[in-house]
């Protein structure tokens, strides 16, 4: 007899399992500034990069305390950062896998070993312009940017799986700490049963 997916015990099963699979929940953008903080057209001019790429309007950070050593008032504006959810999300993250991140010079995959203990996910990238959406300019100023991927992910193995069935470019050149810690684990675990049987 065929089992029936709509019956309410099958479908209370598959809500159950579709809140444990781990997904992105959202992706957060920031760029610092620096200097151009304070200048109107240039904090103008960087948030029409950030929105162009990103597909949506950024909101400026600013600083929490004042930090003399900088010139840094507290309220001033420091950055900008923007936060993708749903659609406009999944649309940054294909174009950065599939353009941002081939177009970096020298680019041999990203350290997967960039997470931070609970599954969420850091790039830094050094040139917006690697986005075709920004146009190259001989001896420009070139504004970088911190991607954080944030995701559902119980831990840092599960969220690696996660990007790498997405397509993430993680580096073959580099071991994951995530399996490193994981092979550690297991060698000690065993090794500590073998000497209990003794």
């Amino acid at each position: 007899m065929a089992i029936s997916l709509r019956s309410s015990e099958n479908s209370t099963v598959l809500r159950k399992l579709s809140l444990e699979v781990p997904k992105i929940e959202k992706i957060v953008v920031n760029c610092g500034l620096g200097a151009e903080a304070g200048n109107s057209k240039g904090l103008e001019a960087a948030m029409k990069d950030l929105a162009n790429i990103t597909g949506q309007w950024p909101v400026k950070t600013k600083a929490k305390k004042s930090v003399a050593s900088f010139k840094i008032r507290e309220g001033n504006a420091i950055g900008i950062a923007v936060t993708l959810r749903g659609r406009v999300m999944f649309n940054f993250l294909d174009r950065l896998i599939n353009l941002g991140l081939p177009r970096t010079m020298d680019f041999l995959g990203v350290n997967p070993n960039s997470f931070d203990g609970h599954g969420n996910y850091s790039i830094g990238l050094r040139d917006q312009g690697v986005f075709p959406e920004i146009p190259y300019e001989v001896g420009g100023k070139k504004n970088g940017m911190d991607v954080c991927i944030v995701t559902t992910a119980k831990t840092d193995n599960e969220a690696l799986r996660l990007l790498t069935l997405l397509g993430m470019p993680f580096s073959e050149n580099i071991k994951s700490g995530v399996l490193i810690r994981k092979k550690r684990l297991k060698r000690h675990h065993f090794m500590s049963k073998g000497r209990g049987r003794r």
